[in-house]
């Protein structure tokens, strides 16, 4: 009797130990979820074990943060200086996750709110810096992409060092006062122009050098040709055309020796 008691004793204090401290022992971890523990009267910080998802129990002592590592975005307009300090407003995209195993160092240094200590300042301080080193005119349009790339490789660079797996970065758009956009598409129209106009000048002078080229071939030949000729090859070739009309069936009267310098001279024919 004195056994079942204890029993039922037991079982209450488990019962009631899991009323007060269940919801800090017990927890689920979804997928997409990383989770680390704060140990207060152990090693403090895990860094090393990283909480995979699925159904787990810590002391009720410690402490759980859990970290969304399925990818995120943030979206960010801000005013830059160009390199003449002209006022320039760009909008960007990031895309990011957490690198997982490394979920316990980011939250030693930066914590859960790592997107707007971290990721936020850091993309944003790197569009300023590449930013500045570019005219309007070069951010807006000549080296626009170069721009592009250059924000996203120096990001990524400072993000992999503070354990954050950057996946992309965009600049959406990229805005001026209408003053100097104006100005700069005026200056872009009127260079499309002079490209336009410069290359209707080369094609001109390509097809003159062509027809210059062809008649000095036709030149040649004809000098060639006139050289060759001489009256008794003219003569043979008329000779030649008159045994071939005679063969003709058609009626004709040919008489030979009666053309200029003596060349047959044919008359009549059907």
């Amino acid at each position: 009797m004195k056994q079942r008691q204890t029993i039922i004793i037991a079982a209450a204090v488990i019962v009631v130990i899991l009323l007060l401290f269940g919801s800090k022992m017990f927890f689920v971890i979804q997928p997409g979820e990383r989770a680390v523990v704060f140990k207060k009267f152990g090693i403090g910080l895990d860094k090393e074990n990283i909480i995979q998802p699925g159904f787990r129990m810590i002391a009720p002592y410690n402490d759980l943060h859990r970290y969304d590592v399925k990818e995120q975005k943030s979206e960010e307009t801000m005013d830059v200086l160009d390199k003449n300090g002209l006022s320039v407003n760009i909008d960007v995209t990031v895309r990011f996750n957490p690198i997982f195993d490394k979920i316990g160092d980011l939250h030693e240094i930066f914590g859960v709110n790592y997107i707007n200590r971290l990721v936020v300042p850091e993309v944003r301080s790197t569009v300023r810096r590449v930013a500045g080193r570019y005219t309007a005119e070069e951010i807006y349009s000549t080296k626009r992409n170069e721009v592009e790339f250059t924000v996203v490789e120096e990001a990524e660079i400072i993000l992999e060092k503070n354990f954050i797996d950057m996946r992309a970065l965009m600049i959406r758009s990229i805005g001026l006062p209408a003053q100097i956009k104006g100005a700069i598409e005026n200056k872009l129209e009127q260079e499309q122009e002079a490209l336009a106009y410069e290359f209707r000048l080369v094609r001109e002078k390509s097809e003159a050098e062509r027809k210059q080229i062809e008649a000095q071939g036709i030149a040649a030949y004809n000098r060639i040709l006139n050289a060759s000729l001489t009256e008794r090859i003219l003569k043979q070739k008329g000779i030649d055309a008159t045994l071939k009309l005679a063969e003709s069936p058609n009626a004709k009267v040919v008489i030979v020796g009666s053309g200029k310098d003596g060349m047959p001279l044919i008359l009549g024919g059907n």
